[in-house]
């Protein structure tokens, strides 16, 4: 059996990197994918005032350094599951927010972390806990992070991931998922889909 390649995915929403003291989040704000890391929690950890890397740069010019403050919120209060329908395509990472809008810049260079394909164990940071179904999505093959992201890119039929009521301990919601062959960058897409509430989450 050939060995499992390894490949970068991109959270937009859905990332890696474990963050340590993170700053004081607003009330309406509530979390963020942790590992693989997300792109606004990458960024945050670079620091919001002047960023490292050449994406995050480019994200605090497009929407200001605030959206790195406000890292876990990303979010739509009366979602209900109407993801499709709310968010257009090219705005999936900032949940078609204009706050986040620099989160959904097309480019190749967004920070990743290293995966292989099979059993994984993600961890999404969280700031204010809630009962909810959390469903992370991979792109497809063929994936051009250097376009803008839609929903086509995503393979919805087949989430990588599946968890609903996560025990939340140590700051993160933590379980499983598979993650299928894939080269390259690839990106993950989180949503987590309050079911106390209409309010949803969104990572990349």
């Amino acid at each position: 059996m050939p060995a499992p390649r390894r490949v970068a995915a991109a959270v937009a929403g859905l990332a890696p990197l474990a963050l340590t003291a993170l700053a004081a989040a607003p009330a309406s704000a509530h979390g963020s994918m942790g590992d693989p890391v997300s792109r606004v929690s990458q960024c945050y950890a670079e620091g919001p005032e002047s960023p490292k890397s050449a994406a995050c740069k480019a994200a605090v010019a497009a929407g200001g350094t605030q959206a790195l403050y406000d890292w876990n919120g990303i979010r739509i209060g009366d979602a209900g599951g109407r993801h499709q329908e709310l968010i257009p395509d090219g705005r999936l990472c900032s949940a078609n927010s204009e706050e986040f809008r620099g989160l959904d810049l097309a480019r190749a260079d967004w920070p990743a972390t290293g995966v292989n394909s099979g059993s994984y164990t993600f961890e999404y940071r969280v700031t204010a806990p809630h009962k909810g179904t959390f469903k992370v999505y991979i792109t497809k093959p063929g994936y051009d992070p250097a376009k803008p992201l839609g929903w086509g890119d995503l393979d919805l039929s087949n989430p990588v991931a599946t968890v609903t009521d996560p025990a939340a301990s140590g700051g993160f919601y933590t379980f499983s998922g598979t993650l299928p062959q894939r080269s390259g960058k690839q990106l993950l897409y989180a949503v987590w889909q309050r079911s106390d509430s209409p309010e949803a989450f969104y990572s990349c």
